[in-house]
């Protein structure tokens, strides 16, 4: 079986090719955007190739950052939105000694183990302003589960709603809300976060 980092980086084309383009995610894209600042600046960790979330939040004036661990994703990103910064890294180990107004992890964070999760989400609170909001996607509850990309298997998993706010509250966040299945978003559970 191949790495999920395999997978992305060769099959970067097709799978954004097929992404859904649709943009349900919008309704919780607006919600998260509601509470940052105008113009504010936004990290997209697991960006993929920019679409269409990143490039939903730049045509809403946001200043974005998008971190991936797929080259051929980042090169696509970058040819497409040459006026955002693109940065080829992994979400477990980044540090960019810098903070912001919103992070995004759509479709990205839950590519991660439940250790790594725990690990990855006070780094994620570290690099928000007082203030910043969090938009993840998770799964309805505690588990694992795989899906696939370009006909091949990759890994999901998720920590409880309690355990996510848990380590929320631990490093300074509070949860605004979680829906699990969204069905107004695609089945897609969805937590939103405030720091602060």
């Amino acid at each position: 079986m191949k790495s999920l980092h395999a997978v992305y980086q060769e099959h970067a084309v097709q799978f954004d090719r097929d992404r859904d383009k649709r943009l349900f995610e919008k309704g919780w894209l607006h919600r998260f955007a509601a509470i940052l600042p105008d113009g504010g600046r936004v990290l997209d960790l697991g960006c993929g190739s920019g679409r269409p979330m990143a490039d939903h939040l730049l045509g809403l004036g946001f200043d974005l950052t998008g971190v991936d661990f797929a080259g051929r994703m980042i090169d696509l990103a970058r040819e497409r939105f040459p006026d955002a910064r693109w940065i080829e890294a992994d979400m477990r180990e980044f540090d960019l000694e810098e903070r912001f107004d919103g992070v995004l992890g759509w479709n990205s964070f839950f590519h991660l183990t439940a250790t790594e999760q725990r690990q990855v989400l006070p780094r994620m609170a570290a690099h928000l302003v007082d203030g910043g909001a969090l938009l993840l996607s998770v799964g309805p509850s505690a588990g694992e589960a795989w899906g696939q990309v370009a006909g091949q298997p990759v890994y999901h998993a998720s920590l409880s709603i309690e355990e996510y706010e848990a380590i929320l509250n631990r490093f300074g966040m509070q949860s605004v809300d979680f829906v699990p299945e969204d069905p107004e978003c695609n089945g897609h559970s969805v937590l939103l976060a405030q720091k602060g």
